[in-house]
């Protein structure tokens, strides 16, 4: 086995063993924040070929009909990167620090910030990146293989997704809202977005698999 070689196996070696803490790992939480809250306000217009439903039913239809534009807000995917690159534990923590922020110091959420965010119909898919990070970070840490990416994908986006529908019931409840609100919210939040969280999430974790690798390669 050549030096190269060799070198790369002790860094994957490494990047599977985790992330230890020191000041690298406090500058790489800080960023990792600091992406998440800007990744709150940019909206990613994905333009791709539909299939338009008028097609099959003798309606006239234009070459607009077949491109369909979703207005994509990439939280989730981000949310997952930061639980790949750096591990279970400091994800989590990451995640944590967001949300004390966004609760006590900024208003860097969405809607704003506060301690009556808590009582938005949304907080719950933010509570959700905590448990999103500790499954997506326990599947990754046998390692980065096509499997467990996808694997931890579908596991962290599912998660936050759910947790954010129950949460939305429960304030729903609270506020006695009616069926037709909360299915309206449903398809609104967790309706074609699961599909792109999906999709961006799976890059996402490749995306950090190869950061780790850079990161051990330097550290």
């Amino acid at each position: 086995m050549s030096n190269d070689s060799v070198q790369r196996v002790k860094v994957e070696s490494k990047s599977n063993n985790g992330i230890k803490f020191g000041i690298c790992t406090m500058v790489l939480m800080l960023f990792c924040c600091f992406l998440l809250v800007i990744c709150t306000f940019i909206q990613l217009n994905i333009t791709h070929f539909i299939i338009p439903e008028g097609l099959f039913s003798g309606e006239k239809i234009g070459i607009v009909d077949f491109l369909y534009t979703y207005k994509f807000i990439p939280q989730v995917p981000i949310v997952l990167f930061i639980g790949a690159l750096l591990g279970r534990k400091y994800g989590i923590a990451c995640v944590v620090l967001y949300i004390l922020a966004g609760l006590f110091f900024i208003p860097i959420f969405a809607l704003g910030g506060g301690l009556k965010y808590i009582g938005e119909y949304g907080f719950g898919y933010i509570l959700a990146y905590i448990p999103a990070v500790f499954f997506a970070g326990s599947i990754l840490r046998s390692g980065f293989s096509n499997r467990n990416m996808l694997h931890a994908a579908i596991v962290g986006v599912l998660t936050i997704h759910l947790v954010g529908i129950l949460y939305m019931f429960m304030i729903s409840l609270i506020r006695n809202e009616t069926w037709a609100f909360m299915q309206s919210w449903i398809v609104a939040q967790s309706g074609m977005k699961i599909i792109y969280d999906l999709i961006f999430s799976f890059f996402a974790l490749f995306a950090a698999k190869y950061a780790r690798l850079l990161i051990w390669a330097y550290i």
